[in-house]
């Protein structure tokens, strides 16, 4: 006869939640106790309609006494207890059963998968917890927090024996960002800790708890002292000593402490030689410090780790996406892009929606200078047959200024799927940039008043009238968008375009605060991208130089990056006269480089090394320089004299292009 199997769960206002979580256990348990400590949700209905017997318990700030609660009502002969943000795998159900048949076990630390971040982008770490144990009188839980009841069972019991059964998996949603602010789990968590902690301050288990509290409320310092107690002494067998020390290293990495985070990470791995998380954040700590041999030592030793226990509730993807993206970022800044783009193609095979990796991948393609190469490559390598790949490959083109290819892929996109109303606007955004003016007000037109997206869909056709010189529709636009109320700064900046008509040097200035430059500048990368660099220039000749003093490199390099070199140089060599800033000093001998001025070149570069050391690309591009340059003057040398046995020796050891 098979086993009877009791679920015990506590909860309060987990309406959104428990019917999930009691739909998952329909036919692998024979009862349900709910212990409600205080919902004003459904959640004692819901629980109901499943058969649960509900039982409303006072709360008194104490989980085991609510957890003991439910047991004294459980008749199975084993416990299984859920939270409602948790539901069990599907799979596991038959191993329920199984499992629990077997006479020589007294209970079974069980695999939970914990989701963590929000739902645009969820994580997900494994971990091993006591879930499932034999309904004893004697067998109670401990604690007000972090409740235990597997050292109670040995204590009443010292023959009991436990098993690992990862083949029951429950998936735990709670650690979602918003469950987490929704229920204020934070603060209710800490105020319940710290008082058990006053009552039982030696308890390392519970230190341990506090210690992820504080990180998880981001009191890093703080978490990284406690945690570090905890260890202290520590047992090297204690089965969650690997989760202790990752989360030691953490604390003292967010609290701005990498020595000591590293100073953690090598001592962990003395002990955990095959844990990779600690290899992958020892990467992340050299990489932080620049010291980027070692990094890419880490990131490696991350990836060929096996495959991690359990116990060791390892991060998803730190032996595979997460170390290949920072490997890849490590070859790019050593300007190897061929090793950066195996690197970011390795990141997405292991994790094909991890987007950074794609989106650094288009940039390196330079999809705006070389659209169709760009385009092939890519469509070698993935397969974009999806309207949701589409949709994605749109957005990211239209990032990286791509407007032509992002345009292709949202018609792509809005051929099998309704457009939503931003797409339609970045659509029509494109159009303006590849200037197709007459689509581009069609759609603009299709936004009423009543969209959310009207005041900006209502600047781009000011744009678009503007760039034609249509000033009449200019003003009648800006009239409009005035009357909807506008920011300060936005008002400014729109004003620029009633004015940029007026010959006059700096006939009118206005003072930008952070927003407002921050609308210029994007209206100019969109200028410098439509070949207008006569209207850009005019719009930032009207601003007070001391608005945009913080952001003339940034301005240089836009400059640059759209080819108007004659114009970056002249705002490089003004920035330079006030500042010593390395970035700058490389861009000009870049520049300098592009145009044959090797002397000059060399200067910038070195100006630039002796400002940032660190660079490795300030290194590799004055190398590849006074190598471009040798074998300039060599070329010369033959040129002139080509029988010269000297030059005919030195073309033979490094040949010349």
């Amino acid at each position: 006869m098979d086993a009877r199997i009791s679920l015990c769960m506590i909860v309060k206002d987990e309406a959104q939640n428990i019917r999930r979580c009691l739909e998952s256990v329909t036919g692998a348990v024979d009862e349900i106790i709910v212990v409600d400590t205080g919902s004003t949700d459904e959640s004692c209905q819901i629980a109901g309609e499943y058969g649960a017997l509900v039982h409303l318990f006072p709360w008194n700030e104490n989980f085991s006494d609510a957890r003991n609660a439910s047991l004294e009502l459980a008749t199975g002969d084993w416990i299984l207890f859920l939270d409602a943000d948790e539901e069990l795998a599907g799979e596991s159900k038959e191993a329920l059963r199984r499992l629990t048949a077997d006479d020589n076990v007294e209970g079974y630390f069980v695999k939970i998968i914990n989701y963590l971040g929000n739902e645009g982008w969820i994580e997900t770490c494994p971990d091993l917890v006591f879930r499932l144990f034999r309904n004893r009188p004697e067998y109670r839980f401990r604690g007000a927090i972090h409740e235990q009841i597997a050292d109670v069972i040995l204590e009443k019991n010292g023959k009991a024996a436990y098993r690992m059964a990862e083949e029951i998996v429950i998936i735990h949603y709670g650690y979602l960002d918003r469950q987490i602010s929704e229920k204020d789990k934070k603060n209710r968590n800490l105020k319940i800790i710290q008082k058990e902690l006053g009552e039982n301050p030696e308890n390392r288990l519970l230190r341990f708890h506090y210690g992820v509290e504080l990180f998880r409320a981001e009191r890093y310092a703080e978490a990284a002292d406690e945690l570090t107690r905890a260890a202290n002494g520590i047992d090297p067998n204690t089965i969650y000593l690997p989760k202790l020390l990752r989360y030691i290293v953490m604390s003292h990495q967010s609290a701005g402490q990498p020595e000591k985070a590293l100073d953690v990470a090598r001592l962990g791995l003395q002990v955990f030689p095959n844990y990779a998380d600690l290899y992958y954040y020892c990467g992340l700590l050299y990489l932080e410090l620049r010291r980027y041999t070692l990094a890419r030592e880490y990131f490696l030793k991350a990836v060929s780790m096996p495959e991690q226990p359990a116990q060791y509730a390892s991060f998803g993807g730190v032996r595979g996406f997460r170390s290949y993206y920072h490997l890849g970022q490590i070859s790019e800044i050593f300007l190897d892009y061929e090793d950066a783009l195996r690197h970011y193609i390795s990141c997405l095979r292991d994790n094909p929606d991890f987007t950074p990796a794609l989106e650094n991948i288009v940039r390196i393609l330079k999809p705006r200078e070389n659209p169709d190469y760009a385009k092939e490559c890519l469509e070698k390598v993935f397969e974009f047959s999806t309207p949701r790949a589409n949709q994605m490959m749109g957005n990211i083109y239209f990032r990286q200024g791509a407007y032509s290819l992002a345009l292709e892929y949202f018609n792509r996109y809005t051929g099998s799927e309704p457009a939503s109303p931003e797409i339609q606007l970045w659509k029509a955004i494109c159009l303006i940039q590849l200037r197709r003016y007459l689509e581009a007000l069609r759609i603009i037109e299709s936004f009423n008043s009543n969209s959310h997206l009207y005041p900006l869909a209502m600047l781009n056709k000011l744009l678009c009238f503007w760039v034609q010189g249509k000033k009449q529709k200019v003003c009648s636009i800006l009239a409009e968008l005035r009357a909807l109320g506008l920011a300060e700064d936005t008002d400014k900046v729109l004003t620029l375009f009633l004015n940029s008509q007026d010959k006059r040097k700096n006939v009118y200035r206005v003072t930008l605060g952070q927003d407002g430059v921050a609308l210029l500048l994007d209206i100019v990368k969109r200028l410098l991208d439509m070949n207008e660099a006569d209207r850009a220039i005019y719009l930032l000749n009207k601003v007070n130089p001391e608005s945009m003093a913080e952001y003339r490199l940034t301005i240089a390099r836009l400059f640059y990056d759209f080819g108007f070199k004659e114009k970056a140089e002249l705002l490089l060599r003004e920035y330079l006269t006030a500042n010593q800033d390395g970035e700058a000093h490389f861009l000009l001998a870049e520049i300098c480089r592009e145009t044959g001025n090797y002397i000059e070149a060399a200067q910038h570069y070195q100006y630039a090394l002796e400002i940032n050391p660190d660079e490795p690309r300030y290194y590799l591009r004055q190398i590849n320089l006074y190598d471009n340059w040798r074998k300039k003057i060599l070329q010369e040398a033959i040129e002139k004299y080509p029988n010269l046995e000297v030059f005919i020796k030195l073309s033979e050891e490094a040949p010349v292009n």
